[in-house]
C-alpha cells in the first residue's frame, strides 16, 4: 500500500518524520540489522497496530491536550513550544482546564484527546469510582517528585512545624481541622493521606477532607477554608510566597521518585488511532529530555509561567524547578529529588507497579470495596508496548523490569509482589 502524505506535506516531497526514519532504517541496515532482524525488535502486537493502513505517520495529525496549571504540566507545554511534536508529523494544541473533574469529564467525552493528568484520576476512571466507568489508557509517566503538603501559619502558630506536631496538636485540640487534596483518587489524595495516617492521624475520622482545584488552593487556605493542603507546584511555594503557609514535606520525602503525572487518554483512542499515540508519546518523550537539562529550566519556567499556563511570576517556578528549597520556617536547602521529567529515561516507563500500588491506596482507604486484580488492572491501562515503540523513536533506554520497588516513608516495602496484602496491612 503505497504511503499517504502527512498533514502539510507536499507529494514527492519526505517529511521531517520520514526523513527521520529513513535514516534510521539506512543507519541499522549499514549496521548489519536487516529489516526482518529490526521488526524483530518491535513486539508483533505493536507491529500490527502501529503501522496502520500502512503508514506510520499520525492518523490524526493534530492532538489536544487537556492539561492544568501547574509546574509539571511542562512536558506538554514544551513538546508544543519547542516544535518537538513537528518532529514526529503531529501539532499538540495544549487546552487549559479549571479542575481535575473537568480534564476527567473532557477525556471520558472525547473533547480532549489526551491530558496531563493524575495517575490515579486514571485508574478510578478505569475502575468506576471517583466519576464514570471507561476503560482508559496511560502511555507514559510525565514527572516523578515535586509536589508537597503545606500546612496554615495559624497551625505554625500552634506549635505545628512537621507531621509528629500536627498529631500532637490534633489530639490536644478537638476541632475540625479541614485538610485539601485536588481529587479523590488523585496522587494529592493519596499522599496527604499516607502522610497523615503515617503519624497516627486518620484522614476520614480525624481531620476533614475536601477537594479543591489546584490554583485555587492559596487563595482558600488565605480565608481560613483549611489547615493544609497537598498539591503540585508552584502552589506550595506561592503560599510561602504570599506568607500564608509553609512546607511541611515534600512528597518526595513520602516516596522517593514517586510517579505524578502521566499523559492519559482513552483505551478507544488508543485503538483507533495507534500510530498517534506513539508520536504523542514520542514528542513528549523529547520534551522531557530538554526540560532534564538544568540549564534549560529558566527558560522553561519563562514559558510556563505565561497566563496562558500556569500564571504566576516565574521566580515562584524557577526555585523548585532547579531543587532550590526553602521551608517557609527557617529551613532551606538544595533537593536532589526535585521535580524530575526524564533523568535517563527512568521517570516515563509506565511501571506496572506504579499503578498498582495507587489501586492499593484506593483498597486501602474504602474507595474500592473488595480488592480488583491488580496487575490485570495494570496490564491493561498501562500501554508498555506503545510506551516502547515511542522510546526506540525518540532513543530512551527502557528499564530491565514493569516492576519497581520502593519503602515509603513509614518504612513499609513496596514491590508490587502482593498487592492484596500490602493493601489490608496498614495499622490505619
Amino acid at each position: 500500500m503505497s504511503k499517504q502524505p502527512e498533514s502539510g506535506q507536499k507529494p514527492g516531497h519526505e517529511s521531517q518524520a520520514d526523513s527521520s526514519r529513513r535514516q534510521f532504517l539506512k543507519a541499522s541496515l549499514a549496521a548489519g540489522v536487516g529489516a526482518a532482524g529490526l521488526m524483530g525488535l518491535v513486539p508483533a502486537g505493536v507491529r500490527q497496530a502501529a503501522y496502520a493502513a500502512g503508514s506510520d505517520a499520525p492518523e490524526k495529525p493534530a492532538v489536544r491536550i487537556g492539561f492544568i496549571p501547574l509546574t509539571d504540566c511542562a512536558s506538554v507545554v514544551i513538546a508544543s513550544e519547542m516544535g518537538f511534536d513537528k518532529k514526529y508529523g503531529l501539532k499538540i494544541t495544549p487546552s487549559k482546564e479549571a479542575s481535575w473533574a473537568a480534564v476527567r469529564d473532557k477525556l471520558v467525552n472525547a473533547e480532549l484527546d489526551a491530558a496531563h493528568v493524575l495517575y490515579g484520576l486514571i485508574y478510578g476512571v478505569q475502575l468506576g469510582i471517583g466519576g464514570p466507568k471507561k476503560d482508559m489508557a496511560i502511555l507514559m509517566n510525565l514527572n516523578h517528585n515535586g509536589q508537597a503538603i503545606t500546612l496554615s501559619n495559624k497551625l505554625r502558630e500552634r506549635g505545628v512545624t512537621d507531621g509528629a506536631t500536627l498529631k500532637k496538636l490534633i489530639s490536644a485540640e478537638k476541632r475540625e481541622y479541614t485538610f485539601a487534596h485536588t481529587f479523590p483518587t488523585g496522587t494529592h489524595a493519596m499522599w496527604i493521606y499516607y502522610w497523615l495516617a503515617a503519624h497516627g492521624i486518620n484522614p476520614f475520622t480525624d481531620v476533614k477532607t475536601i477537594t479543591v482545584p489546584p490554583p485555587q488552593m492559596v487563595a482558600n487556605m488565605r480565608v481560613g477554608n483549611m489547615d493544609g493542603f497537598c498539591v503540585g507546584e508552584p502552589w506550595n511555594a506561592r503560599a510561602i510566597h504570599d506568607k500564608i503557609g509553609f512546607t511541611a514535606v515534600t512528597t518526595q520525602d513520602i516516596w522517593k521518585d514517586h510517579p505524578e503525572k502521566v499523559l492519559g487518554t482513552r483505551l478507544e483512542f488508543v485503538q483507533k488511532y495507534p500510530n498517534t499515540a506513539r508520536a504523542m508519546t514520542a514528542a513528549i518523550l523529547e520534551a522531557s529530555k530538554y526540560i532534564d537539562t538544568m540549564v534549560n529550566r529558566p527558560k522553561v519556567s519563562q514559558i510556563i509561567a505565561q497566563k496562558s499556563y500556569v500564571n504566576t511570576e516565574a521566580g515562584v517556578i524557577e526555585g523548585r524547578m532547579k531543587g532550590e528549597y526553602d521551608n517557609g520556617i527557617g529551613r532551606k536547602w538544595k533537593d536532589a529529588n526535585y521535580m524530575k521529567f526524564y533523568n535517563g529515561g527512568k521517570v516515563n516507563f509506565p511501571y506496572l507497579s506504579d499503578g498498582m500500588w495507587f489501586l492499593t491506596q484506593h483498597r486501602r482507604w474504602g474507595l474500592l470495596k473488595q480488592d480488583p486484580d491488580y496487575l490485570a488492572v495494570a496490564k491493561q491501562v498501562n500501554q508498555i508496548e506503545i510506551y516502547k515503540q515511542a522510546a526506540a523513536m525518540a532513543k530512551v533506554p527502557l528499564p530491565a523490569s514493569p516492576m519497581r520497588s520502593t519503602t515509603l516513608v513509614d518504612g513499609v516495602a513496596w514491590n508490587g509482589a502482593n498487592p492484596k496484602a500490602y493493601a489490608a496491612g496498614f495499622k490505619i
